[in-house]
């Protein structure tokens, strides 16, 4: 049986001959910032969930590099991944078919990045070691399958919601070079509480929560998303732990203003979560 990546794949060679897809340039409007609900390897059999997330790529000039930040990287001191090209992967996830585990993501020397990045954080250490995990290299592979764009990820070092949106103000003056500025994460992650007999029913807790992140979204209110642990309906289950819903913060801190309503772009839920993703001018 052919797999839906496959047909991924010609859907985005039919589409990239007859249009292709146009790069960012000196001149253009600076880039947005990105939140990605990114999932785990069985996205890569919904066909809605990658036709939407490479329509949302191609609906963007194509960057010139992408820095991300991921849930599944926490560390402090700020790190960079390797820059090398052709990085191997981290294969953060067990339990599915093997195929997703001899995935490639061969990325372009990311060295120019790198330097762009530390002279804004001069503070970063470098990873030399350190390849893509899933959060970043699962919704890439999607987003830009021929995988010649560079990519970099940078650690998450904290999750103050404060201190995550001083961090993405510093990585703001990247957009206007044409580096699409990503946090990956998922907007709701209660893993433990979905109901696996029914994975296709959606909690009460990860709507609520859901509705609650997009009306907030909706009107800018950074105060609101901050307070998230205390004010947020269905808490503490659709985030037993936060570092799944915390990279918004570095989207927003990216953006021209934290506080102006944002673009949702990805909607919807996967075995009970919330795939709410959107953009950030």
């Amino acid at each position: 049986m052919r797999h839906p990546y496959a047909d991924h794949l010609e859907r985005v060679a039919a589409e990239q001959a007859r249009s292709p897809h146009r790069s960012w340039a000196p001149g253009d409007a600076p880039l947005p910032s990105l939140y990605i609900s990114h999932g785990a390897p069985p996205l890569f059999e919904d066909a809605a969930w990658m036709t939407g997330l490479h329509g949302w790529a191609r609906s963007l000039p194509r960057p010139k590099a992408v820095l991300i930040v991921s849930a599944h990287w926490e560390s402090a001191p700020l790190a960079l991944s390797s820059s090398r090209p052709g990085t191997e992967l981290v294969y953060d996830f067990g339990g599915f078919d093997p195929m997703y585990f001899r995935m490639r993501y061969d990325t372009p020397d990311a060295s120019d990045l790198a330097r762009q990045v530390t002279g804004l954080l001069p503070e970063t250490v470098h990873a030399h070691g350190r390849g893509l995990d899933h959060g970043a290299w699962v919704p890439l592979k999607v987003m830009y399958p021929e995988a010649d764009i560079p990519v970099l990820q940078l650690s998450i070092p904290t999750h103050d919601s404060t201190r995550l949106l001083a961090l993405g103000a510093r990585l703001r003056t990247l957009r206007e070079q044409g580096v699409l500025v990503v946090g990956s994460g998922f907007m709701t992650h209660g893993l433990q509480h979905v109901d696996w007999r029914r994975p296709h029913v959606v909690p009460g807790w990860s709507a609520e929560f859901d509705v609650w992140a997009a009306d907030a979204l909706s009107r800018g209110d950074v105060e609101e998303l901050a307070s998230f642990r205390t004010r947020a309906p269905g808490m503490p289950y659709a985030h037993p732990t936060v570092e799944h819903f915390t990279p918004l913060f570095v989207t927003l801190g990216a953006s021209a203003d934290p506080e102006a309503p944002v673009l949702t772009t990805v909607d919807g839920f996967f075995l009970g979560l919330a795939k709410r993703s959107f953009q950030a001018a």
